[in-house]
């Protein structure tokens, strides 16, 4: 068995058990496996899970901090399992309790709804959230969201926390998105030159990562070319059905697949298959395109860092100017490392490396290196909510 950073993964499914699944069910549902990674000795660890829908599954992942007086602090919670609170135990009994969690965002939903009750098995540790919270369709108060209400407190925009001396932040936003705003929190920690994003820029691994293969069925489910083909489960397939899920993931409907069936048709028979463990009862309902590794690869981009599709088709382009000058800020520490909460961590990059993955937003700057052709569903998407008054339309504009 594999280990990592001195770790055994459990093999008891009752420690992988995430009985609140049914608040947002998305895949796997009840069973949250978790791994935690070394990622700075004695000073930063990741504990990566997985989730998504359609067998379209992604890491999430919660960043832990060693603080230099004593404790730990934790940047967007996930599950709170049995196993992976084991593998926080274990970091507390060196190393001290936590101290303060983050909330880094206020739209996304799959983080919001483990800060609660990764709160209330930390007791002592204060809960800093994104300002701008709201939920829909009711904006709820915080404390019917389950997070603690003596324990939260907005994060303040001067920066005036218990974790200064160690740490820089800044706050992206709120950019109106229509519904509810979008918010990030970017968090810097000086000792370790180390940048902690949520969704704002990823790297996509070109094998999948190494929490999505302790179950490698929706990989090799993907791999699949016809309803009754038999996968091998060997990495080259393993690495095939990775690579479509990307595309899936980022693009929702990219110009080299085709849906064969409705929507509705299709959730119907992926809840009949996850009950039973066989694809769709034979029935896949996807058509590529002999192409779809070329459009995979323009994604993938040797590994560059990036902003996800929907971010710059639906979101960031609503405030460019703003987006620029928050990129601007964060660009002036001096990190050597970005761990975001999805896909490759850490990733190796630098300043420019950052204001680069941002020049779409840039009047002057390159546009996206993005193929237009996989571009054309989110489009799509984005003139649709335009012209009906949902979302703000976009402010980019380009000589």
């Amino acid at each position: 068995m594999q280990e990592y950073d001195g770790h055994v993964p459990s093999t008891n499914p009752s420690d992988w058990t995430w009985p609140f699944w049914a608040v947002v069910p998305l895949y796997p549902y009840g069973q949250r496996r978790t791994l935690r990674q070394d990622v700075v000795k004695d000073w930063i660890w990741t504990f990566d899970q997985c989730q998504g829908i359609l067998y379209v599954i992604v890491p999430i992942r919660m960043t832990v901090v060693r603080l230099e007086e004593g404790g730990l602090l934790v940047y967007a919670p996930i599950a709170p399992t049995r196993e992976c609170m084991r593998l926080l135990r274990e970091l507390e009994s060196q190393y001290g309790a936590v101290q303060h969690i983050i909330l880094p965002t206020v739209s996304g939903i799959e983080h919001k709804v483990f800060v609660g009750p990764f709160a209330r098995q930390c007791p002592e540790a204060q809960v800093w959230i994104a300002p701008d919270q709201w939920s829909f369709p009711l904006n709820l108060p915080l404390s019917w969201l389950g997070l603690p209400r003596q324990r939260t407190r907005p994060l303040p925009m001067s920066g005036n926390t218990p974790f200064a001396q160690e740490f820089d932040y800044a706050i992206l936003g709120p950019i109106d998105l229509g519904l509810g705003p979008f918010e990030e929190v970017a968090l810097f920690h000086r000792r370790s030159r180390t940048l902690l994003v949520t969704d704002c820029v990823v790297s996509i691994p070109e094998q999948p990562p190494a929490i999505l293969q302790h179950d490698p069925y929706p990989l090799l489910f993907h791999a699949k070319d016809h309803g009754d083909d038999v996968v091998d489960d060997q990495m080259r397939s393993r690495i095939k059905g990775w690579k479509r899920i990307v595309l899936f993931a980022f693009y929702f409907r990219p110009s080299a697949l085709e849906v064969v069936g409705t929507l509705q048709s299709i959730q119907d028979a992926i809840k009949a298959s996850d009950r039973s463990r066989k694809a769709y009862f034979g029935w896949y309902p996807f058509r590529w395109r002999q192409n779809w590794e070329a459009s995979f690869d323009a994604l993938w981009g040797h590994g560059q860092l990036f902003v996800a599709p929907i971010l710059q088709t639906l979101i960031l382009n609503r405030a460019p100017v703003e987006t620029l000058n928050w990129v601007e800020r964060v660009a002036r520490w001096d990190f050597q490392q970005i761990i975001p909460c999805h896909l490759d961590a850490p990733i190796h990059a630098t300043p420019q490396d950052f204001r680069h993955a941002f020049d779409f937003l840039n009047p002057y700057g390159n546009a996206s290196r993005l193929p237009m052709d996989d571009l054309d569903f989110l489009q799509q998407i984005e003139r649709n909510l335009s012209q009906r008054g949902i979302t703000p339309p976009a402010r980019l504009n380009r000589p």
